[in-house]
């Protein structure tokens, strides 16, 4: 079977998306699969993980003209909806959602977002590279000066910028801001972007993973930071965010509740702990679901 996916494997500091197409590209090639990035002839199968252009140019329009004149299957995994700022990716998910085959949504909150009513699809949580799993730390003890951090790759303000701010004045904590962040902004604990692997080695230095993230479709930083064994203190909009997290760790909305809820955490620091712990999932298991669904598709109405 021929399988095209549309964005290529990449290494260092990319999303959590493009970590998982890694995974997914290794495992089908490990399985026999011919993978392709580029459409050609005889394809089975487009898997679409974003519609936009990718860097040859090819984009959902070629896939619909490309399954018109074959008897190829799209599957559509729909990961970012547009809501950080791109509204043209919000009007482009939902005008694919009568011509893909089936539809992968990485959280329940995604598939409501969009108004998918359909039964050709699944909603598939992400989850994060084995790679954190390995570096948590099982220590039930909370630092003396709790240690905060986060981590994000993108400069949208809807990572929410202006809560961590007001969270690097605190006294009480010990806060770090790994990944890319705005000029204007200074904090007093800052790690640029670093690999996976590295970043697997300084999140478990911490207490509690912060996020003030709001609108997240498929929210891959908080996984990363629950890997690593750490209570997760979120946002009451976070959307996937609190799909994922709402079993290890407390939520909040405005910047005092923020404050309370990692308070408590700190004075139940062994209960959150123990609870982040019981967390086992890996990216291994989404591409696993990946693949059942790449095998059935035949199955699947045009």
């Amino acid at each position: 079977m021929k399988i095209y996916i549309n964005r290529e494997p990449k290494i260092g500091p990319w999303g959590g998306g493009i970590k998982t197409v890694n995974k997914l590209v290794d495992a089908l090639k490990k399985r026999g699969y011919d993978v392709v990035f580029r459409l050609e002839d005889n394809i089975d199968v487009i898997f679409c993980i974003d519609p936009r252009p990718n860097a040859h140019g090819e984009w959902y329009q070629h896939f619909i003209n490309y399954k018109q004149k074959n008897s190829t299957k799209i599957i559509q995994r729909v990961g970012d909806l547009g809501t950080h700022s791109k509204p043209e990716l919000t009007s482009l998910v939902k005008q694919t959602l009568n011509y893909s085959n089936f539809f992968i949504f990485p959280s329940d909150w995604a598939k409501e977002y969009i108004g998918f009513e359909g039964k050709n699809c699944k909603v598939i949580y992400n989850c994060p590279m084995s790679v954190f799993h390995d570096a948590k730390i099982e220590d039930l003890t909370v630092s003396d000066k709790p240690k905060l951090v986060t981590h994000h790759w993108s400069m949208n303000p809807k990572k929410g910028f202006h809560l961590y701010e007001m969270l690097d004045e605190q006294d009480d904590f010990e806060f770090t801001y790994v990944g890319r962040k705005p000029d204007n902004i200074n904090f007093k604990n800052h790690i640029e972007p670093i690999s996976a692997s590295e970043l697997a080695i300084e999140l478990p230095k911490h207490d509690i993973y912060i996020t003030a993230s709001i609108e997240e479709a498929g929210a891959n930083h908080v996984l990363e930071g629950l890997a690593c064994g750490l209570p997760v203190v979120y946002h009451e909009e976070g959307g996937s965010i609190n799909d994922y997290c709402k079993n290890y760790g407390l939520s909040y909305y405005s910047f005092p509740e923020m404050i309370s809820a990692i308070k408590k955490i700190v004075s139940q620091y062994k209960k959150y702990k123990q609870k982040v712990l019981t967390y086992e999932k890996t990216n291994d298991d989404v591409v696993e679901e990946y693949i059942k669904i790449i095998k059935g598709i035949k199955n699947v109405s045009s």
